[in-house]
């Protein structure tokens, strides 16, 4: 396979669960918990959208990830500043890029971030585009809760969703 159409993986320990970690050429396109019940409906998207195979290993993009997770899980980094690959409609794109500017330590909730956008009315378009995010934590759809304040559906499930907002203090 080419570089251009072979997405490079490596897992990552994390210290509330595993993460798979996938670059295409110089941007990482895949973080994702190893525990989520639709991790193969995120691989195939991939898979089918770039036209692009996956291959164990690792990449700049990823050495940089994990560089950067390792400092997030040690209370080190608030910020990232890996290059993201997007794969998903312009609508989930949006969203994606809405979560990015969630600050660290704070929540929203699903309608917090469909006023955002200026489509007050799409709370439930966003809980899927949420859903649907393939690049846990670097877009941290962790950060966005229920309006009542509760932590609703994360890939990772609720105990992990819980252990990265308090790490960031955020509850």
């Amino acid at each position: 396979m080419r570089e251009k159409d072979t997405i490079i993986t490596y897992l990552y320990e994390s210290p509330c669960g595993t993460l798979l970690l996938g670059s295409l050429g110089d941007k990482l396109c895949l973080c994702d918990w190893q525990t989520e019940r639709h991790r193969n409906q995120v691989a195939n998207r991939l898979r089918l959208v770039l036209d692009a195979g996956f291959v164990s290993g690792t990449s700049p993009v990823i050495e940089k990830a994990v560089s950067e997770l390792n400092e997030y899980f040690a209370g080190k980094r608030e910020e990232f500043d890996i290059p993201l690959l997007f794969v998903g409609t312009e609508f989930q794109k949006k969203i994606w890029n809405a979560l990015r500017t969630i600050p660290f330590g704070k929540t929203v909730s699903y309608a917090g971030i469909a006023r955002l956008i200026g489509m007050p009315k799409a709370v439930r378009a966003v809980a899927n585009a949420n859903g649907a995010n393939a690049i846990s934590i670097f877009a941290p759809c962790h950060r966005v809760i229920g309006s009542d304040h509760t932590l609703t559906g994360y890939g990772g499930g609720i105990k992990t969703k819980q252990f990265l907002l308090e790490l960031e203090n955020a509850i």
